[in-house]
């Protein structure tokens, strides 16, 4: 016997989930950028019926775990520009452009597919402080570094740094999202990386351990 396919969440339904969430993550949006969250939220579920650009299917938890979690971080980017390593399909990238308009967001991502979606997805969003590059993060030499590095997408701390440190300023810092606290990848971290701090997140709608881990450059006898 099949199991008949998931009914869309109707839209007042996501509405109400993310209005409830920003307010639990105290993060202020005005009407315009609910709007585009939940726009991105639909282009996303249309897209990934056919790129699988991501394994959770429906628009509710899309929410939590994607918008909700991409936001939990916000207070960690007071800063200029930022790059997302290993975006996928814009994550946290395209939620981070999108609430704060004033910061500089370049999302890289390997997979061609999915750099298509994110161009496409910055066209219709209307975002002008956003970009999307089809790179390896190690062979990806900009002209300027970033105050900013983060990725959920790193499976390993210390590939992160190795990979995508290039990218960082000296005085920036490198942030990493992850599930439980991960100790053991922080004891790997080769020399010249430090954890500056690890933050526990409270992401509503999202079972199980969320944290940010904080990565600074060693600079002369640190």
């Amino acid at each position: 016997m099949t199991t008949p396919a998931a009914t869309p969440a109707p839209f007042t339904l996501l509405r109400r989930r993310l209005d409830e969430g920003l307010a639990h993550l105290d993060i202020s949006l005005d009407e315009p950028k609910r709007e585009q969250l939940l726009q991105y939220v639909a282009l996303l579920d249309k897209w990934n019926k056919v790129y699988n650009l991501t394994s959770v299917r429906d628009p509710e938890r899309m929410i939590a775990l994607h918008i909700l979690d991409s936001l939990s971080v916000l207070p960690k980017l007071q800063c200029s520009n930022i790059i997302d390593v290993g975006t996928g399909a814009g994550l946290p990238g395209i939620p981070i452009a999108i609430a704060n308009p004033y910061l500089r967001v370049t999302m890289l991502d390997t997979i061609a597919k999915k750099t298509a979606f994110v161009r496409q997805a910055i066209g219709e969003l209307g975002l002008k402080n956003a970009e999307a590059v089809n790179a390896r993060v190690e062979m990806y030499m900009p002209s300027s570094k970033f105050d900013r590095v983060i990725s959920r997408a790193f499976a390993e701390l210390k590939d992160f740094v190795v990979v995508a440190g290039h990218l960082c300023t000296d005085a920036g810092a490198m942030l990493a999202m992850k599930g439980v606290y991960p100790y053991d990848e922080i004891g790997r971290l080769p020399d010249g990386f430090i954890v500056e701090e690890t933050i526990a997140l409270n992401v509503p709608g999202v079972v199980g351990q969320r944290h940010l881990v904080i990565i600074k450059k060693k600079l002369g006898g640190q």
